[in-house]
Order: structure tokens, then C-alpha cells, then sequence
């Protein structure tokens, strides 16, 4: 792989972490906590649940899985909770987590995107996971975006503005 091409995909995985990272401090700020942890049934994750899931995924497959720390993971809590996490809290561990991330992708070298790696449940070169997580976070974050704009019952202003 070129220098060009790695410095670009490692440049443009931190921008997008920043901007998602900024549309899901944008949303917990228009919620309460109670909108937070709302689901309308039990097939449904809260917002609260996919900021857990969130900083899962990225400490499991960019600490854990790039940089080599212990994984400490546990899914199944991400899914389960309830409550008791308030938005403020909620902002801080996923602000933290992506500071984190960006910091084991920005001080990554080039050689080893092609490294084959194990963060979950099978090998995958370190490109296929920085590749995984920003899509990962790219998911989650528009979904949140959504169920904010339902439950605040107003735009978000987090794209190229338009004409309304």
C-alpha cells in the first residue's frame, strides 16, 4: 500500500470519527435522559444503548484489536441497561472512546494497515477494522440522529445547510 493512500484512509477514518463524534454530542444535548433510555418495545435499542454499543465496538476492535490492549468487552451489558447512565455521562465515555480510537489511528504506521488482526470473531487485516468501526459509527450515529429528530421534533442542522 502507498504512503499517499494510508495517510489518506487513516486522515479521512479521524475526520469521520470527529464528525460523528460531534452529531452525537449535538443529539445527547437536545435529550433528556429519560429520551435517552425511551424504546417503544423491546425490539428496539435505546440511545443510551447505542452509545454503549458504540464504545464496545470501537475499545474491542481498535484498543483491543489495533492497539493491543486487553479486551474488555461485554456485549450483552451494552443491550441490557436500562437507565442510569445520564446523557451528560453518555457524551463523556463516547467523547473519551473516540479520542481513544483517533489516537491509536492517527499514530498508526502505514505498514501496518495489512497486519491480520482477531478483535471479535475471525481475522481481518487492521484496514478492515479501522474500515469496520467508522462504518460501524457512521450506522449507529445516523440512527441516533433519527430518533432525536422524532423525539425533539426538530431538524438537527448537522448537514450542508437547505432551504426549508
Amino acid at each position: 500500500m502507498s504512503n499517499e493512500v494510508a495517510t489518506l484512509f487513516l486522515d479521512f477514518s479521524d475526520r469521520k470519527l470527529v464528525q460523528m463524534a460531534g452529531s452525537m454530542t449535538a443529539c445527547l444535548e437536545r435529550l433528556d435522559d429519560e429520551q435517552i433510555w425511551r424504546r417503544s418495545g423491546e425490539h428496539e435499542n435505546a440511545v443510551g444503548n447505542l452509545v454503549l454499543h458504540l464504545c464496545g465496538n470501537m475499545r474491542q476492535w481498535i484498543m483491543h484489536g489495533v492497539a493491543g490492549a486487553a479486551d474488555v468487552r461485554v456485549r450483552e451489558i451494552e443491550f441490557s441497561t436500562r437507565g442510569g447512565v445520564s446523557g451528560a455521562e453518555l457524551g463523556k465515555q463516547f467523547a473519551d472512546t473516540v479520542e481513544e480510537a483517533r489516537k491509536v489511528i492517527t499514530s498508526l504506521p502505514h505498514e501496518r494497515l495489512t497486519e491480520r488482526i482477531n478483535p471479535q470473531y475471525g481475522v481481518v487485516s487492521v484496514l478492515e477494522a479501522i474500515y469496520q468501526v467508522v462504518g460501524h459509527v457512521q450506522l449507529h450515529v445516523g440512527q441516533v440522529m433519527v430518533l432525536t429528530k422524532q423525539m425533539a421534533g426538530t431538524d438537527l442542522d448537522l448537514s450542508i445547510p437547505r432551504p426549508r
